[in-house]
């Protein structure tokens, strides 16, 4: 792969556009190994870059201001900068870039850091660095930033000499970006950046023992094949993979042209659309009734893309009993790793798809189809729609039905992410975008922004809604402030119950009713004057009949980030749940106080 290509990340094919003009594609000798980085940046066609700048990146940030023909994105706090370049990732399909300076700087993008390695978001972290004879002596912010970074990294990085800047910045942008996607930290030292070589055009980039395998093994695609055509009970089971590698138009052909139903994950929503009659919802602990009694009944399933995490099994001995398991992965190491696997096949998923799905006979599932919709109608997601309290299922809904499913929707952590996975209506990949693997509150709101940086460079437009619990919300809420100040059209819905709800409701259910330090409501401000302090539009909704006024001014509002502040019932509890421990047909549906 030639420098400065963009390349779909977890495509292994070449599909790619060069960035540069004809004065990157030029040496230049003799530069500052921070010009020498901001001319790699160019190569790797970076438009924006989310930050803090800091000592030990002064000079870089100067270099920046002198030769970078990209703007930098000033964020009020380093796990916000690393969570936005993780949204603009995610959404766009480009690697999201972070600078930050040593020390706090670099620790405070760790959990961004952990955010992307677990759901496998494509990032560069550029974090600054005490001078290289000064490593080792407790200098003034001073950090391991590799050593604290290696178990959440997909690599790292530590500069060494001005002349090796270039081919670093390429082979780090190679690797976030392309197999099994993920982050990449660049570790600076100050006097690196502040040395000069040469600023030489790149090759195409070799990483020793680094070769994902992108196409899957014939053999067993054709057992695989074998095994769909004859089953009768089939499931299609997805994951975020689906979603990185280009992968869903394939998803639907196999579906929709075999009649095999389809379940995903949290960070599979929106691979297939959800509107579509072979839709179960997703599955899981809190997986509609239908999704998780597929999988239990199914006689064979296929996972493209999903790793079997602990929330998708339940209970590991009784997940699935009777089917037959067709897992396709980039990842090698994530097969057999939590379930046992019949038919592996390693390989991007998109191309493994290619090849699988002509071969596939549509297999016999009358009656499994009729079966599914029994189980549909017998047991729908369920919350009292005629409630005179505000519920937030209701919020949901009523955000689905005016945007049409047509809007990117970012979320925070906890009941309303799971909400929002059960109610709202996704129709398009990369159009959820969420914290899956870490479960990180705070993500949403500097996501969001993220995504909306990534619209202004480019990315296809649509309406940005962050829905966010009050607890996520004032983690990271001093980062509307930044999207203030960019004018950013992101809208959060502030989903304000008084409580860490998922705590809560865990408290609730299994530790009888005794809330400790989850009651947020004697302490939380008034979220809408704040956000007007910030300079952001502010609203409170308390009632269900101000829902869609509500809903469609903050979607009007073109000057600006929108801040609703809906006072939900805070009682309500997320069903269907699967208690931990439990198997995935062992769910509660019905509240406590119903049963």
């Amino acid at each position: 792969m030639g420098m400065g290509i963009e390349t779909s990340i977890g495509q292994g094919d070449i599909r790619t556009r060069d960035h540069r003009s004809p004065v990157e594609l030029e040496p230049i000798y003799d530069v500052s190994g921070a010009e020498i980085l901001v001319r790699a940046l160019a190569e790797q066609g970076v438009k924006t870059l989310f930050g803090i700048p800091g000592g030990a990146v002064l000079g870089l940030a100067d270099a920046i201001g002198r030769f970078g023909r990209f703007r930098w994105v000033l964020t009020k706090h380093e796990q916000g900068a690393t969570h936005a370049a993780d949204g603009y990732a995610r959404y766009s399909g480009r690697v999201g870039v972070v600078l930050v300076t040593s020390g706090p700087g670099s620790t405070n993008t760790v959990t961004g850091i952990a955010t992307a390695y677990m759901d496998s978001s494509p990032i560069v972290v550029l974090t600054g660095q005490v001078p290289l004879p000064m490593v080792g002596n407790d200098a003034f912010q001073e950090v391991d930033t590799i050593g604290v970074t290696r178990p959440i990294t997909k690599h790292s990085f530590l500069l060494r000499s001005a002349g090796e800047i270039a081919e670093t910045v390429r082979k780090a942008f190679y690797i976030a970006g392309s197999g099994r996607p993920g982050p990449v930290v660049i570790d600076m030292p100050k006097d690196v950046l502040a040395a000069h070589a040469d600023y030489l055009p790149g090759e195409p980039v070799v990483v020793r023992g680094y070769k994902p395998k992108i196409f899957g093994h014939a053999h067993q695609i054709s057992r695989a094949a074998e095994r769909i055509s004859r089953s009768r009970r089939p499931v299609l089971y997805i994951g975020g993979g689906v979603v990185a590698s280009g992968a869903s138009e394939w998803v639907r052909r196999l579906a929709i042209e075999h009649q095999i139903p389809v379940t995903s994950t949290l960070m599979g929503l929106g691979a297939f659309p959800t509107d579509h009659p072979l839709w179960l919802g997703m599955l899981g602990m809190h997986g509609t009734y239908a999704a998780n009694m597929a999988i239990q009944m199914a006689d064979v399933i296929i996972a493209v893309g999903a790793r079997f995490d602990d929330r998708v099994t339940g209970r590991v001995a009784d997940f699935a009993p009777a089917a037959d398991i067709i897992h396709i992965d980039i990842d090698s190491s994530v097969i057999g790793r939590n379930v046992q696997v019949d038919i592996p096949i390693v390989g991007d998923a998109r191309h493994v798809l290619v090849d699988l799905v002509p071969l596939v006979k549509t297999p016999d599932s009358r009656e499994w189809l009729e079966q599914i919709q029994r189980w549909r109608a017998e047991h729908p997601l369920w919350y009292d729609r005629n409630s005179d309290v505000l519920k937030p299922q209701l919020v949901i809904e009523k955000l689905g039905e005016i945007t049409d499913g047509e809007a990117v929707i970012v979320t925070d952590v906890g009941q309303h992410q799971m909400w929002t996975a059960q109610f709202y209506r996704f129709k398009h990949p990369r159009t959820m975008i969420t914290s899956g693997g870490l479960g990180t509150m705070g993500f949403g709101l500097p996501a969001a922004i993220g995504v909306a940086v990534a619209q202004e460079d480019g990315a296809p437009r649509r309406p940005i809604v962050a829905i966010v619990g009050d607890g996520g919300f004032q983690m990271t809420m001093e980062e509307l402030i930044t999207a203030a100040a960019y004018r950013l059209p992101v809208k959060i819905f502030v989903i304000n119950n008084g409580y860490l709800g998922m705590v809560r409701q865990w408290q609730e259910l299994f530790f009888g009713r005794r809330y400790v330090a989850s009651e947020l409501f004697r302490a939380n401000p008034d979220i809408a004057r704040v956000a007007e302090s910030m300079g952001a539009l502010g609203m409170r909704v308390e009632h269900p009949g101000e829902v869609q006024e509500a809903i469609e001014k903050a979607l009007a509002w073109d000057r600006g980030p929108v801040v609703v502040d809906f006072r939900v019932d805070p009682r309500e509890n997320v069903f269907p749940m699967v208690p931990a421990g439990a198997a995935l047909h062992e769910m509660i549906e019905a509240k406590p106080s119903e049963e």
